[in-house]
């Protein structure tokens, strides 16, 4: 590959880990915000755990139904950009007017579900389509390193979530909405142009590749990694804050719960050369095993420096999981159903998601019966899933050794 191609494959990495930067943090700024906006328009504090349990079983629908759509629209060279432009302004839109139409008071309380609703729906348009350029256009050995830069982008909005919600804590509602969904319009409409570019540097015979019908072993990947992804929602927003408790004070948990993110961005880029050689199926099962010693190093640390230092061997852990399963996901999919693939990995992401705030909103961890499955299931979850994605992927290794 040639430094022009170099320069090439880096940018849409770049631009996808932007994308995913933006569109978290708009996520965050709603987070944040809901609660109040709920409360301007009458909706009672203990039914905010269930409009975001309603975006998640959206997302859990609509990822999959925007990756199936891209498959059958990114034939033509512009169409997924034009495709995609639409729904992030419709979103765009959407989300910028939920803090307008809440603060027209209780009567707009049915026009602010309906924003939710319709944001929800189309933002499903910036997750997994755009990734299917890395599948569908990018030679495969640049693909993991290319999904790495991808989750980077997600994996710094996570470190800088705390922080967003110190800062944004007293701050009226309406500038954070209005410059979060500027700014990720604006990158979203840049997409166009990135697609139409990285395909007139596509190499043909990709493009003519007949797509391959989803096996077995697809399904046991997005399987696994609803169990993955189950086992980072609890113990990453469920189990880590009473963890630190345990030796902090809760104004110091903004500086520390970063660790997490801090490791999960790193370990991305050395994992993507293993992924490269070796495929994304073994370094998620690796992966999950060591994520799963690390929570137990994390559950039983005498001291804050060990916990330290397990949370960034979790974080790293997770953001080889992700990264590796988006790798696989696009590998799975080659060529013709990538975005189908990765969509179902985000909706795994959204269903473990759904998963957790079901527990929070039946209060599992505060229950005597409860609390130690809850404690202990992020290390069930990881160490199964991890096993079986290594049998499987040793399994495919042996038949591949066999053929050869």
């Amino acid at each position: 590959m040639g430094a022009k191609a170099d320069r090439a494959v880096n940018r849409t990495g770049v631009y996808l880990a932007v994308l995913q930067l933006v569109f978290t943090l708009g996520w965050t700024t709603y987070l944040i915000y809901l609660p109040k906006l709920c409360a301007e328009v009458g909706i009672a504090p203990s039914t905010v755990i269930l409009i975001l349990m309603m975006d998640q079983a959206i997302f859990t629908i609509t990822d999959t139904a925007m990756g199936m759509a891209a498959d059958r629209i990114s034939i033509l060279v512009g169409r997924l950009g034009l495709f995609v432009g639409i729904l992030a302004a419709i979103s765009c839109v959407a989300f910028t007017a939920l803090p307008y139409v809440a603060g027209t008071g209780p009567g707009a309380r049915v026009w602010l579900i309906a924003l939710i609703v319709i944001w929800a729906i189309t933002s499903s348009a910036l997750r997994a389509p755009p990734l299917t350029l890395l599948g569908k256009y990018r030679a495969q050995p640049s693909v993991p390193f290319l999904a790495a830069l991808a989750m980077l982008g997600y994996g710094i909005a996570g470190a800088l979530s705390p922080y967003l919600a110190v800062v944004l804590r007293n701050q009226d509602a309406r500038l954070p909405f209005v410059l979060s969904g500027a700014v990720l319009l604006l990158t979203a409409l840049a997409f166009s142009g990135i697609e139409r570019r990285v395909a007139e540097e596509a190499q043909p015979a990709r493009l003519a590749e007949p797509a391959r019908r989803l096996g077995a072993v697809s399904m046991f990947m997005i399987g696994s990694m609803v169990l993955l992804s189950l086992g980072y929602q609890l113990h990453f927003n469920i189990n880590s804050a009473p963890f630190y408790l345990r030796f902090v004070k809760p104004n110091d948990l903004q500086w520390l719960m970063p660790v997490f993110w801090i490791g999960f961005n790193i370990a991305m880029f050395p994992a993507s050369i293993v992924v490269k050689h070796r495929g994304g199926l073994i370094v998620m099962g690796a992966a999950g095993l060591l994520g799963a010693f690390a929570i137990v190093a994390a559950e039983i640390a005498g001291s804050l420096n060990g916990l330290i230092v397990a949370q960034f061997m979790a974080g790293a852990a997770w953001g080889c999981m992700l990264m590796s399963a988006v790798s696989a996901a696009l590998a799975i999919g080659e060529t013709g159903a990538e975005g189908k693939v990765t969509g179902l990995v985000f909706s795994a992401l959204a269903l473990a998601t759904f998963a957790r705030m079901a527990a929070v909103a039946g209060g599992l961890q505060k229950l005597p019966d409860y609390a130690p499955l809850v404690q202990w299931a992020p290390v069930a979850c990881w160490s199964v899933a991890g096993a079986g994605l290594l049998v499987i992927a040793a399994s495919r290794l042996q038949r591949g050794v066999k053929s050869a």
